[in-house]
């Protein structure tokens, strides 16, 4: 649990660096891989959690810039990837004004539970993680190699002395 804004931002800035790790991983083409027939996309996926981020803050009091156009999907890789950059930048701003360390005890509903401040944060953080996770998997489906979030991908295990595991 969070105690002070500092604590947030050191860990929302790692995970924000993460995630743009994975997402420049990401081609134009590889935005089209769908989790199964009529599901959906990789680009939608990683679109919806850049988008939130503002949306999510706004829902529980924060005054910041929603991201235009949020309902329609890019079509590069590119622009989703800049405008989670300026997002998670945007957001950490936003959070170091607007709250302070007290701010983290007060308590919220938030989506239908009582939570604090400090959980509503550790939830935006989970959010982002889950669906980071989502498009790992959709990467590799796409024939890409996903960046190594907490651990290597399969490719370097070599490097690290790790032989492949039997299927």
């Amino acid at each position: 649990m969070y105690v002070t804004i500092t604590d947030f931002i050191k860990e929302w800035n790692w995970e924000a660096t993460l995630t743009l790790k994975v997402l420049y991983g990401l081609t134009d083409d590889s935005l089209k891989q769908q989790v199964y027939p009529d599901g959906r996309t990789l680009g939608r996926i990683v679109w919806h959690f850049t988008t939130n981020i503002p949306e999510y803050l706004a829902h529980f009091g924060f005054n910041v810039n929603k991201v235009e156009n949020a309902a329609s999907v890019p079509t590069s890789a590119k622009e989703i990837t800049e405008t989670f950059r300026m997002v998670s930048v945007q957001a950490a701003k936003v959070i170091e004004q607007q709250w302070t360390d007290k701010s983290l005890s007060q308590v919220q509903n938030a989506f239908g539970r009582e939570e604090t401040n400090a959980q509503i944060l550790i939830g935006l953080i989970k959010h982002i993680i889950h669906h980071r996770g989502q498009a790992t998997i959709l990467m590799r489906q796409a024939g890409l190699k996903p960046f190594g979030v907490y651990g290597p991908p399969k490719e370097d295990w070599i490097h690290l002395g790790v032989d492949k595991p039997p299927l």
